[in-house]
């Protein structure tokens, strides 16, 4: 059985035959599979322009056991509990050679996560599969694939000085940003849209909460918590352009905004260029994992800095995901639910 994605709000669980594996491929039993806010918004729309055509299995964030490897498999074996990253760059193109693999012009994508089975392809089985530690569970493996994302995104605003730190949006992303943040030691104002989103926040680690739904300037009072300055960097984890110009507003002087939640198609964002430009403030944005940041989250998930138990609220088997979907659709905020097939 697995989920195959037919169109907008359009899915179906039916049966599928087992993949068959080639040379340098694995099959993988999935144990775990976690929803995520970007297949909401596949679900959503029906596709997405990178990664899923339909019709096509569906599903991205996996951990599992090996039920069989290819003939010329080395590294792995089966009945290893193993993780997989949902992609796997060519390593040979312009971007790859610059240490830009996440912008890699063949950049291979898999999906099929919410299934019984999944084929993961020779390049990813080389260069982004991992066996999982055996103190941590499939749940917690499973969470490296984002938890990448955001530990690029973190660490390519650049660390080095920064004291106060502004997460706008306080779903699992967001989170794991707070969470992160706090682990390089920084002062965190978490600004979201929901009491239970805040006290989440709270716990993992944010020092100063702010809710959307009060009506007073969230920029300006970002500014008043940190001596009028403003934050050094600001995270915007939403994805829309009002939440984009407000991150804008409330970084210091020489501070640095990442615009990690991607907008609707054919958005714009208005910014105030005189902002931008006399306070010499760096607008940037942060696009999917590289191999480096797959292993080094990880190692993060393997020190227990973020677990599953932080950012999974509950458990469906595969033949509810249609239901969980609509849920999370219509339930914005809400945290991850594990898929057990």
């Amino acid at each position: 059985m697995a989920a195959v994605l037919y169109g907008r709000e359009s899915l179906q669980i039916e049966p599928v035959a087992v993949p068959q594996v080639g040379p340098e491929d694995v099959l993988v039993r999935v144990r775990a599979a976690l929803t995520c806010g970007t297949d909401v918004k596949v679900f959503q729309r029906g596709y997405h322009a990178r990664m899923i055509v339909p019709p096509a299995l569906f599903g991205h964030e996996l951990a599992g056991d090996i039920v069989s490897v290819g003939e010329n498999v080395r590294k792995f074996h089966v009945g290893q509990r193993v993780v997989s990253a949902n992609s796997a760059p060519c390593g040979a193109c312009f971007y790859c050679a610059r240490n830009k693999e996440n912008l890699c012009e063949d950049l291979l994508f898999n999906n099929g996560a919410y299934a019984e089975y999944i084929r993961i392809p020779g390049r990813i089985v080389q260069k982004n599969l991992y066996e999982i530690p055996a103190h941590i569970s499939y749940q917690d493996a499973a969470l490296i694939e984002p938890l990448a994302c955001v530990m690029r995104g973190l660490e390519e605003c650049g660390l080095e000085g920064v004291e106060t730190i502004a997460v706008i949006g306080l779903g699992p992303i967001g989170l794991m940003f707070v969470r992160l943040a706090r682990v390089f030691g920084c002062r965190v104002i978490a600004i979201g849209r929901r009491k239970s989103q805040l006290d989440k926040a709270a716990k993992m680690g944010a020092t100063d909460l702010l809710c959307t739904a009060d009506s007073y300037d969230h920029a300006a009072r970002v500014r008043e918590l940190t001596g009028k300055r403003g934050v050094d960097i600001a995270i915007e984890a939403v994805g829309t352009p009002e939440t984009w110009q407000l991150a804008a507003r409330m970084v210091r002087k020489g501070g640095t905004v990442n615009f990690f939640g991607g907008c609707p198609n054919d958005s714009a964002v208005a910014l105030d260029t005189s902002l931008l430009h006399y306070s010499e403030i760096t607008c940037k944005a942060t696009f999917h994992h590289t191999p480096a940041y797959i292993r080094k989250a990880l190692d993060t998930v393997s020190r227990l800095d973020i677990t599953a138990r932080d950012l999974v609220n509950r458990e469906e088997p595969l033949t509810n995901l249609l239901e969980v979907l609509r849920h999370l659709m219509s339930h914005n905020g809400h945290m991850k639910t594990a898929i057990i097939p």
